[in-house]
This record gives C-alpha cells, sequence and structure tokens, in this order.
C-alpha cells in the first residue's frame, strides 16, 4: 500500500473510531508500527489527526469532524493540488473579485488568495471563506444554505438564490471528472452550486490535477465551450485539442 492510500485509511478509520493506537493501525494495514509513527506524524502536520501517545485521535476541524471521502481526498495529490493552486492565483490581483466552489484543490488556492490583497471573495465553503479572509484588505462572503459538515460547505435552492443576486469577474472552480466533452461531478447539489456560479461570472477556470482526466462523472458541470482556462499540471493530447478547439487555454502548472 503506497502512502497516500495508507493516510487516508487512517484518516477514514479514526472518523470512525475517534482514536486508534499505533499496533491497531499496524495490523489493520499491514504495516510496521515504525511506518504508522511516520504516517501519523505526516497526518498531525497536515491537521488531518492528531497524534497522542500510543496513537492518534481524529482531528477536529472548526467544530466539525474531518472524515469521510473529502478528507480522503484532501491526502490524495496534494503537491499537484498545490501547484495549481499556485498558477491560479497568480492570475489574480487586487481588486478581482471572484467565485470559489468547494473542493479539495481549491482549499489550497484559498491558502494562495491569502497572499494577494484586496480581493472580493464569494464562496459556499467556510474553510475557503476563513482562510482566504486572512488576506489584508480582503472582503469575503459566505454563502449560506443547507450546512454539510464534513465538506464544511452549503448547497441548495438557498445557496443558489443567493449566487443568482451577485455577479463576480471569476469562477475558479474545481471538478470530478475531466475529458474531451466536458467537465462532470459525482455530486448533484455541488454541480448546481459550480452551474449557477458559472453563469454569474464573466470568466471561468477550472482548477484540477491530472487524476480527474478520463474519471466517470455523473452531472454535468460544463462543456469545453463553457470554460475559459483549466489550470491543470498535465493534460493528455486528446483533451488538449478538444479544449484548444473550443477556445479554451491550457495553463500548466509547474510543480515546486
Amino acid at each position: 500500500m503506497i502512502p497516500s492510500e495508507r493516510h487516508a485509511r487512517i484518516v477514514e478509520l479514526l472518523a470512525r473510531r475517534g482514536r486508534a493506537s499505533v499496533e491497531e493501525l499496524a495490523v489493520t494495514l499491514a504495516a510496521s508500527r515504525e511506518t504508522i509513527r511516520r504516517d501519523l506524524a505526516t497526518l498531525d502536520g497536515r491537521g488531518l489527526a492528531r497524534r497522542v501517545h500510543g496513537g492518534a485521535l481524529a482531528r477536529e476541524n472548526g467544530g466539525a469532524p474531518l472524515e469521510g471521502p473529502f478528507a480522503a481526498r484532501r491526502l490524495e495529490n496534494v503537491e499537484a493540488k498545490r501547484a495549481v493552486a499556485r498558477a491560479a492565483a497568480s492570475m489574480l490581483r487586487p481588486g478581482d473579485s471572484l467565485f470559489v466552489d468547494t473542493g479539495t484543490t481549491t482549499l489550497h488556492f484559498a491558502d494562495e488568495l491569502a497572499r494577494v490583497e484586496g480581493l472580493t471573495v464569494i464562496t459556499n465553503s467556510a474553510a475557503i471563506a476563513e482562510r482566504a479572509g486572512r488576506a489584508r484588505g480582503s472582503t469575503v462572503y459566505l454563502l449560506g444554505g443547507e450546512f454539510r459538515p464534513e465538506a464544511r460547505e452549503t448547497v441548495g435552492a438557498m445557496t443558489l438564490a443567493q449566487i443568482g443576486e451577485l455577479r463576480a469577474a471569476h469562477a475558479f472552480l474545481t471538478v470530478a471528472s475531466i475529458d474531451v466533452r466536458g467537465f462532470m461531478d459525482i455530486d448533484l447539489q455541488e454541480a448546481q452550486v459550480a452551474r449557477a456560479m458559472i453563469e454569474r461570472a464573466s470568466a471561468v477556470t477550472v482548477l484540477s490535477d491530472a487524476a480527474k482526466l478520463r474519471r466517470p462523472g455523473v452531472f454535468e458541470v460544463a462543456p469545453p465551450s463553457g470554460v475559459d482556462r483549466l489550470v491543470i499540471d498535465t493534460v493528455g493530447d486528446p483533451e488538449r485539442a478538444a479544449f484548444e478547439a473550443a477556445g479554451m487555454k491550457i495553463v500548466l502548472a509547474a510543480p515546486g
């Protein structure tokens, strides 16, 4: 089992049980105790678990347990997501306004937004609002609606209605799936939020790591013609050709 898979399993186990010992995790994951100790140190450093003597506890995130699929996705392709976030944030200037939807890549993007002064950020993610709000002179609007504790996001009719009353220069979005037909999600309500933001933004940018390419999706977010820019660490030739033919700009994020 590679480290990222093991880390995801540890987070899931802690979310279900609240705590686990090094011995228990070593047996469950067929790993050495020393490997598990290193894993717990890594997860503690990332804020995904709380290391204690002999094991670890589930980490509380703003009063809500960090658990389930969203927490597991936070451990996937972290360096690629950070590179994408840096490249996307470099496109912004003080005074810009932007929608940002909930996602693991946009969480890294929010960290980069904290370095840009004077933005107006509109988001349905409490975690993104908290991070983006650290920037000097920036104003952050957190959309209301049905609250989902796992991802700390709002969705539903109230959220969509509020988006419909606003406009922004940009929408920075994440998706679950990318192929030559366009951009998809696996969650209906998250797809609805993304589509609403697209309708109210002048320019649309999708942030993604290459692992999303050709993954199965269910709910359409946008066709290639509905996205202005794709920021990604690498992209295949079929997707590049289809997207450039639709007028989309491909921005490759440099590692490091």
